[in-house]
């Protein structure tokens, strides 16, 4: 198999990071160690630090790829269309079965030290984010794009936590009816 640049993956690798993510997410990541990961991916430990120096480096791969999947599910077009099916993407995740929170939310939770290299993975994703909701806002008009972003942000990290924490069906209602709220603000 080979990536998008023509490298090619490794099977070891990927089963590493699928394992770790399913781990990390189901369980906490400082709650799950190396040699955990390790045997339930079926590789030696040797094989682990080819792939990843240390465990920070597994954290922040498993990050990436959830990173990824946001971002592939937003799409490329900006305007109310995208943040529509960006977050409604969200919504549908934190109805989902077995879900237990935002995983950048989680992880910032864990890795508290703004030196960490976690925490800049999470902070990346988070600075990502939110200028994604202020271009798309700006292309719909907004007349406070940056602001109204803030806002939204502050809708989806109170979703992730009520989705988990409360019910996720009225995390979600709340989540889309403040998302056409502050589309209705864009005219």
């Amino acid at each position: 198999m080979s990536t998008t640049t023509g490298r090619r993956v490794s099977e070891a690798r990927e089963r590493l990071l699928r394992t770790a993510s399913a781990l990390f997410y189901a369980e906490g990541i400082r709650a799950v160690g190396v040699d955990r990961v390790v045997e339930e991916a079926g590789v030696t430990r040797a094989t682990f630090y080819r792939h990843f120096p240390g465990k920070d480096d597994l954290v922040v791969a498993y990050l990436g790829v959830v990173h990824d999947a946001v971002r592939d599910a937003a799409g490329e077009e900006a305007g109310a269309a995208r943040l529509r099916r960006t977050v409604g993407a969200m919504t549908e995740t934190l109805c989902s079965p077995g879900f237990r929170g935002c995983s950048f939310i989680n992880a910032a939770a864990e890795f508290a030290d703004p030196d960490s290299p976690v925490h800049r993975a999470v902070a990346a994703h988070r600075g990502w984010l939110s200028a994604l909701f202020a271009t798309d806002l700006a292309a719909a008009g907004h007349p406070d794009p940056d602001g109204a972003a803030a806002h939204l942000m502050m809708l989806r990290d109170g979703a992730m936590v009520a989705g988990y924490l409360a019910d996720p069906e009225v995390a979600r209602a709340t989540l889309l009816r403040g998302l056409d709220a502050i589309l209705d603000e864009a005219g």
